[in-house]
């Protein structure tokens, strides 16, 4: 009787076995997958803003440079657009604000005075891809900051 019960635990073990064979590989594909599409995603995104955090820094940066050695306020808004299409973005919707340094002004260029001091910002209204827009995608947006010295030496007036 002893072997017969034996025999008995061994089958339904060994059918136990039979019936779960592969079972493990589709768990963890199926696992695999739910868990890494979002990780994708998130990828995605977060390089879609640092993309254009980046650009609008840049775009800061080239608007200071540029308006400080040319005075040109037309140059330095090509310039921007420049920068911000090196990043994959269009330069036309951003908004370029002058300030006293630390902070961001309105729109328009100031006046070049030696030693002067001021700091630019380009902001840009971006839509996070794939969120709905009644949650909130379309109203973020980045900025990039500049503090420009204008040289000690320059010309007034050129």
């Amino acid at each position: 009787m002893r072997v017969g019960v034996r025999r008995l635990r061994a089958c339904a073990a060994a059918r136990l076995l039979v019936d779960d064979a592969g079972t493990a590989i589709i768990e963890f594909v199926f696992l695999g997958i739910l868990m890494l599409i979002p990780l994708v995603y998130l990828i995605l995104a977060i390089s879609y803003v640092q993309r254009n955090t980046y650009g609008v820094t840049e775009a800061a940066r080239e608007v200071g440079r540029v308006y400080a050695t040319s005075g040109s306020s037309s140059a330095a808004t090509y310039a921007a657009g420049l920068a911000m299409e090196d990043q994959g973005q269009g330069g036309a919707d951003i908004s370029i604000g002058w300030g006293p340094p630390g902070t961001c002004g309105a729109g328009g260029f100031p006046p070049l005075t030696p030693g002067g001091v001021y700091s630019v910002c380009v902001t840009r209204q971006i839509t996070i891809p794939g969120v709905p827009h009644f949650i909130g995608a379309s109203h973020n947006s980045v900025s990039g900051r500049f503090v420009l010295h204008v040289d000690d030496y320059r010309i007034p007036g050129s």
